[in-house]
């Protein structure tokens, strides 16, 4: 089962301040993590530069690394159609970089939890979008891989399908395909009040990657105090949310990787770490380390 890196702590250095390139990032990842592949983040893959994302490509597997899956978040519950059809837009130039920097896999999301969109309407609005998407995909050699997640870092509200019943009503009205899949967040699950081995054992047969990831919350806060903050939304995580090291936070990882061992899952996981980028480095490399040790129990290599 091949490790991948998201780059989560140096996202505001990388796409908002731009102290650090994606050149960088792939650097420090060849140089100090044990993985085989990166997850690109879509906000700093230059779309618009094929010259420029081949040469990033070519960097890569210059150091024996792939560049398997994309992050991306699109926002389908966007109320006005041609709002979504932009989305749909953004979604496809996003599948076709995926497939031109050596990757399969390019994430979906259902939208944010907009006051004025019921859950019916938003999961209605998502499904027809990633419907719409999934040919594009089949042509490009591209899974669409749905993730349970919470929120965007540079979104205002939380997503719409958070929890698991919306998650799995979403999966389900968009229907089975060798081209859409899950990927598995367990500690988006947490988040959402979830338990991740429930939401695990609902969705095993389709998931198709994972973001290894863990979670916290600083100074004795409490999910009663994320939905208050929820309610009053701001742009980005609520503070009081942290991503941790991995093996440190809320998550069994010997439940989850004993039940992915069992339906012979063999994709990619990616980890999903960091909220401080002055430690980001030494918390990664102490979660690749973890990872590969679990792996190797349950028999994931």
């Amino acid at each position: 089962m091949p490790l991948a890196a998201f780059p989560k702590c140096f996202l505001e250095t990388i796409c908002v301040e731009r102290t650090m390139t994606p050149e960088d990032w792939i650097e420090l990842a060849a140089a100090e993590l044990d993985i085989d592949g990166l997850e690109f983040f879509i906000n700093f893959t230059p779309v618009g530069d094929p010259d420029h994302m081949l040469a990033l490509r070519n960097q890569a597997e210059g150091h024996g690394l792939t560049i398997p899956m994309m992050c991306c978040s699109p926002d389908f519950t966007k109320p006005e159609v041609e709002g979504r059809q932009e989305e749909i837009a953004r979604q496809k130039k996003s599948i076709e970089a995926t497939a031109f920097m050596g990757g399969k896999y390019c994430r979906v999301l259902s939208g944010q939890r907009r006051p004025e969109v019921t859950l019916e309407q938003g999961i209605r609005y998502a499904a027809e979008c990633i419907k719409e998407c999934i040919p594009h995909a089949e042509k490009h050699g591209v899974v669409l891989i749905l993730e349970n997640h919470y929120k965007d870092s540079f979104w205002i509200y939380p997503e719409l399908a958070q929890k698991r019943d919306a998650f799995l009503t979403l999966l389900d009205a968009v229907g089975e395909s060798p081209h859409f899949g899950v990927n598995y967040d367990p500690s988006n699950a947490v988040v959402a009040g979830d338990d991740p081995v429930e939401l695990l054992e609902a969705v095993k047969h389709r998931v198709v990657t994972m973001h290894a990831s863990d979670r916290y919350f600083e100074g004795g806060a409490t999910f009663e105090d994320l939905k208050l903050m929820d309610a009053h939304p701001m742009q980005g995580y609520a503070g009081i949310l942290k991503h941790g090291i991995i093996g440190q936070g809320m998550n069994d990882y010997d439940a989850i990787f004993s039940i992915l061992a069992g339906v012979g899952f063999d994709g990619w996981v990616s980890i999903e770490d960091g909220q401080d980028p002055v430690v980001g480095m030494e918390h990664l490399k102490l979660s690749a380390d973890f990872l590969r040790v679990k792996m190797a129990q349950h028999g994931l290599v």
